[in-house]
């Protein structure tokens, strides 16, 4: 029942959510997310990410990008980062719609592990963490999936409580 209320309320936080509304627009109204938000106009990834997809997007939190060392988010916000910024965003998104019942269904057929590719072409590795998913990139850190299925016209985000970082 509590992870249920959890995924409720976290939900609730999205204003405006609907169907009708890319995973951009989802991300847009969420207060939880204006550090991405601000990311993906950084690195111009808006338009690439309203467009048909299907995308699924783990999407880190503010206090995700928090927990970044101090100066690195404003270090890749600079235009001049662009390029390693839009990997890093790109290394959150894979190509399709992996709604969480696929995610622990991909994990359960690869024997506890599953390893998804990104759009930036890097490798993240799914596996449960007690009922948590838990995501691990291509150093060894990892981020847990703290809320899932908010689904949108082209995709599906998962909010995550890491930055996961491609090699």
């Amino acid at each position: 029942m509590r992870k249920v209320f959890v995924v409720l309320f976290s939900l609730a936080s999205f204003v405006g959510f609907s169907q009708t509304k890319t995973v951009v627009d989802i991300a847009v109204g969420s207060k939880d997310h204006t550090t991405l938000v601000a990311a993906l106009k950084a690195a111009d990834l808006v338009t690439t990410l309203q467009g048909k997809g299907p995308f699924t997007v783990f999407a880190p939190t503010n206090a995700a990008f928090d927990k970044l060392p101090d100066g690195t988010l404003t270090s890749l916000l600079k235009p001049e980062n662009k390029a390693q910024l839009s990997k890093i965003l790109t290394y959150h998104v894979v190509s399709g719609d992996l709604d969480a019942a696929a995610v622990v269904e991909a994990i359960k057929k690869g024997k506890g592990k599953a390893v998804l590719t990104t759009v930036s072409g890097g490798k993240l590795t799914g596996s449960m963490d007690g009922d948590k998913v838990k995501l691990t990139d291509e150093s060894g850190n990892s981020a847990y999936v703290t809320t899932v299925d908010l689904k949108g016209s082209n995709g599906v985000i998962h909010v995550i409580d890491a930055v996961v970082l491609p090699k």
